[in-house]
């Protein structure tokens, strides 16, 4: 299947100037997320993760039905204040000032193998924050993936040292 024909092009959405990516149609279309979900997890079967983490919300979307697919538990990263458990966190920069995303301390075992999930690469400062903070708390991310990657914005930069994979390209 082409996943990209079922992704939406909005012009000028949130504001002008931006070609937003929208996978509601995708996700939406039962037959068309079950195989992009069985897809992904075939490829990640040879990985022998433990674990599938992501970051919210969107990376929920896609990494839950995966680590179910694949018989593995998913890890949720979150913004501040949102796990009851003792947590790692880490601050990253963004364009215009700074984040933090946090990860229940106790999440992983020392080397347990994790693949880190999310809908969208694009400048790769969130996903690449994401693996260090895996690696913080005592996992090994074995592969990152993305439904899409915005290759245009070199993303895949910020991830050198990492198996990195996506469905979909676009060049904005």
């Amino acid at each position: 299947m082409d996943f990209k024909e079922k992704i939406a092009i909005i012009e000028d959405f949130p504001k002008k100037g931006i070609s937003f990516k929208d996978i509601t149609p995708l996700i939406g279309d039962g037959a068309a997320f079950k195989e992009l979900i069985d897809t992904m997890a075939e490829k990640l079967r040879a990985e022998g993760v433990d674990y599938i983490a992501g970051p919210e919300a969107r990376g929920f979307i896609f990494g839950v039905p995966l680590a179910y697919a694949l018989g593995v538990g998913f890890i949720p990263i979150r913004k501040p204040g949102k796990l009851p458990q003792e947590t790692v966190s880490i601050t990253y920069d963004l364009e215009y000032g700074s984040d933090t995303l946090e990860i229940h301390k106790n999440a992983f075992r020392k080397g347990d193998r994790v693949a880190l999930v999310d809908d969208l690469l694009a400048t790769g400062g969130t996903i690449s924050a994401c693996a260090k903070l895996i690696e913080m708390a005592g996992g090994e991310v074995v592969s990152v993936d993305f439904m899409i990657e915005l290759t245009e914005l070199h993303g895949r930069d910020k991830l050198d040292g990492y198996n990195v994979n996506s469905m979909v390209q676009y060049d904005i």
